[in-house]
């Protein structure tokens, strides 16, 4: 069951949901409209891998170009340990060519963060920082709930795959070299 607007108002007022900065017109009729933060990772291939290079959005704007995945971040730290949530773009970007979260768009009961936002675009794009860029949706969970704490949970910033690291040093590299 996913949440209307009246209804995340509501979870927002009684602390069920955490949006911050949190904007009142910003609230759709089942979502609510994230910005983005500036911060940027831009995927360059080397041999085998993607290597990342950051690259902070000025305000005239930074252009996307097609073939290279991005890596952004909503502005908002965005969370709920009631609630799973989950990120999508926005249609009149995505009609422009902007693939926004193109694979993993589920958020986790638990998580709140700014949230790493996959970008990949079919023609150039200008974007900004503070734009509104896609959106969020909060679901009621069925059965029994859980709290995810695990490694993408934890950061603020743009993060790129951990899935062929050995475990201690993606957390280290996650939490910037603490255990």
């Amino acid at each position: 069951m996913i949440l209307t607007k009246k209804k995340i108002i509501e979870e927002i007022a009684d602390g069920n949901i955490s949006i911050d900065p949190f904007i009142l017109e910003n609230v759709n009729p089942n979502s609510y409209n994230y910005r983005l933060g500036s911060t940027l990772k831009v995927g360059m291939q080397k041999d085998d891998s993607t290597i990342f290079e950051t690259v902070f959005i000025p305000k005239t704007g930074y252009v996307l170009q097609p073939g290279i995945l991005y890596l952004g971040t909503t502005l908002e730290k965005i969370g709920s340990n009631k609630f799973s949530m989950s990120l999508i773009g926005r249609s009149s970007l995505g009609r422009l060519g902007l693939f926004l979260q193109i694979s993993a768009n589920l958020g986790h009961t638990g998580s709140n963060h700014c949230w790493t936002l996959e970008m990949y675009c079919c023609k150039p794009i200008r974007i900004y920082p503070e734009m509104k860029i896609g959106q969020v949706s909060f679901w009621v969970n069925q059965g029994i709930q859980g709290i995810y704490s695990k490694y993408y949970a934890k950061s603020n910033l743009p993060l790129e795959s951990n899935l062929f690291l050995p475990t201690d040093i993606a957390f280290s590299k996650i939490v910037g070299g603490v255990k």
